[in-house]
């Protein structure tokens, strides 16, 4: 299976990448999982990317979006190509 991957926003700030693997894969196959931190800080900066079987991308949005994590409603949807910075 070719892995697809989804943005994960308004994750809490204290969410770690094993309880996203675990709330995702409820859903579905998980590939991966990344918390986006600050170079400096370290600390999350709110959202993420879990990559999961493309087979799963529809059953897993729609379980997923407006799941609430830690007191949050988590924003999932299928990520964007990054663009290129000049």
């Amino acid at each position: 299976m070719v892995p697809r991957t989804l943005y994960v926003g308004n994750l809490p700030w204290k969410t770690s990448e094993d309880e996203l693997n675990q709330a995702f894969g409820a859903y579905g196959q998980v590939q991966s999982c990344r918390i986006i931190t600050d170079r400096e800080t370290g600390r999350s900066r709110g959202f993420g990317f879990v990559e999961v079987d493309d087979s799963d991308v529809d059953n897993v949005v729609q379980n997923m979006n407006g799941f609430v994590l830690g007191g949050r409603e988590l924003v999932v949807s299928e990520a964007k190509p990054r663009q290129p910075r000049f």
